[in-house]
């Protein structure tokens, strides 16, 4: 029985049902999870291995052998010893590892079972706003240093995002400063009208805004 289900607009697939590939004749077997997806958000395969010592990642430097690109990995099930740059580092289960394109890498399984998830791109991703906004929010009246703190980062990083103006409200709501946090909404629905929707769906800014017009 497959459990891989397909819509429109979605697609899941298991782990175990992915193409296992010996990865150019040796023991090491990559699933090509991106291709199974039929997506291009980001490069992505699976290594998984059945005993231990099998090895999870061929060793390479990205510079070198590969694209230049930064590479996560996620260690899914089991556990994987990591070999960075002669260091080793012993992962488990639930771990994130960040590899820059200059260190050389392998790794191999410690545990039998073991599945590693890597995704690999170049370093041009724009995150949303909302990384920052969403870890500042909890603090805003609690913490409001660390609050703003998270938010000096995201207007370092996007100074011209919409999310420093939306930001900056919640951190004017946060200090009791309604009629503040309402011009800095203003603004940013007369500078960028399409994140009305967002904005009144906001917890926060969304009950100050006046009324929509009919």
């Amino acid at each position: 029985m497959t459990s891989r289900k397909e819509h429109d607009s979605w697609r899941s697939i298991h782990l175990d049902e992915l193409e296992a590939v010996p990865w150019r004749g040796s023991d090491l077997i990559w699933r090509p999870v991106r291709s199974a997806l039929g997506t291009s958000v980001v490069g992505m395969a699976a290594y998984t291995a059945q005993r231990a010592g099998q090895p999870l990642i061929e060793e390479h430097r990205e510079d070198e052998d590969g694209r230049g690109h930064e590479e996560v990995y996620f260690v899914l099930s089991g556990a994987a010893a990591f070999m960075l740059d002669g260091e080793r580092l012993d992962a488990v289960a639930g771990t994130f590892v960040l590899v820059a394109p200059q260190v050389r890498r392998s790794a191999v399984a410690t545990e039998a079972g073991s599945a590693i998830l890597a995704l690999g791109g170049p370093s041009t991703f724009e995150p949303s706003p909302s990384e920052w906004i969403e870890r500042a929010r909890p603090h805003i009246r609690t913490d409001p240093a660390l609050a703003s703190e998270l938010i000096d980062e995201l207007r370092a990083t996007q100074p011209d995002s919409p999310g420093v103006v939306v930001a900056d409200a919640l951190l004017a709501l946060g200090r009791g400063e309604q009629q503040r946090a309402l011009e800095f909404v203003s603004d940013v629905l007369r500078r960028w009208p399409q994140a009305e929707p967002a904005l009144r769906a906001d917890p926060d800014l969304g009950p100050i805004l006046p009324a929509p017009h009919p």
